[in-house]
């Protein structure tokens, strides 16, 4: 397979940024600002231009693979949603290969069994991912607004509805098991963040900054778009000055 493309910006040690469903620029573009001191290495997952597109929907096992040879020079890594979890399958492989770690609101249900508000996220999730377009209309826009998407009871936005297609076909996030054990065991510094806008979201980073004796880090005002919070950036610049080692 061809390689995922990496954009570099800034100078200093590289922070390794992996999107989830929403693209690089809207996800990471409230970062800009740690430039000055840190090297900002936007990866686009495949489906993302100027990336391949993928051979089979979207893969956190391959999107794993594609991370591994981008974690040789030890780079921080800051991780959304989705695609926090092809960061922590390659973060669990070579656990010595990651600097620091911070995962923003991951869709990690498992971690959280037997809670409704979970349930419900993941039920969502699933159905989103499965089903693309034709997923029941009021459950698909009760996703879109967990998932950071303004949405109205109108025709979906172009751009919105590009991302559904896009993530139409994924492989389900209830199928990951990553080794958390192993990157607790290389006490890799860990940064668990959230936007305190949905009660599910929240339970899950709890449980999961628990699992990787981590730090945690709550930061309103953008919704699912964590990194663009009045504060975050910030937060991330004193939690990786703090992991320089």
């Amino acid at each position: 397979m061809d390689a995922v493309v990496v954009v570099r910006a800034g100078s200093g040690p590289e922070v390794l940024l992996v999107h989830g469903g929403a693209g690089p620029r809207t996800t990471w573009g409230a970062l800009s600002v740690l430039g000055d001191r840190w090297r900002l290495a936007c990866v686009h997952r495949r489906g993302y231009p100027p990336s391949p597109a993928p051979r089979n929907g979207q893969d956190y096992e391959v999107d794993a693979l594609d991370l591994a040879p981008l974690l040789v020079g030890r780079p921080h890594v800051v991780a959304h949603s989705y695609g926090a979890l092809g960061t922590l399958v390659a973060a669990a492989a070579a656990p010595g290969s990651v600097r620091s770690l911070t995962l923003i609101e991951p869709p990690l249900a498992f971690f959280v069994p037997d809670d409704p508000d979970v349930a419900r996220l993941e039920h969502l999730g699933d159905a989103v991912l499965t089903h693309g377009m034709d997923t029941d209309p009021a459950e698909l826009r009760e996703f879109l607004r967990l998932a950071g998407a303004v949405v109205d009871d109108g025709p979906l936005p172009d751009g919105v509805a590009v991302g559904v297609r896009r993530a139409h076909g994924a492989r389900l996030p209830g199928q990951v098991r990553p080794r958390l054990d192993l990157i607790r065991r290389a006490r890799v510094p860990v940064l668990v963040a959230s936007g305190d806008h949905a009660v599910a979201h929240e339970r899950i980073c709890d449980a999961l900054v628990v699992a990787l004796d981590g730090e945690r880090a709550v930061y309103p005002g953008a919704g699912h778009f964590v990194a663009a919070a009045p504060g975050f950036a910030a937060r991330l610049d004193t939690f990786l000055r703090a992991s320089e080692n």
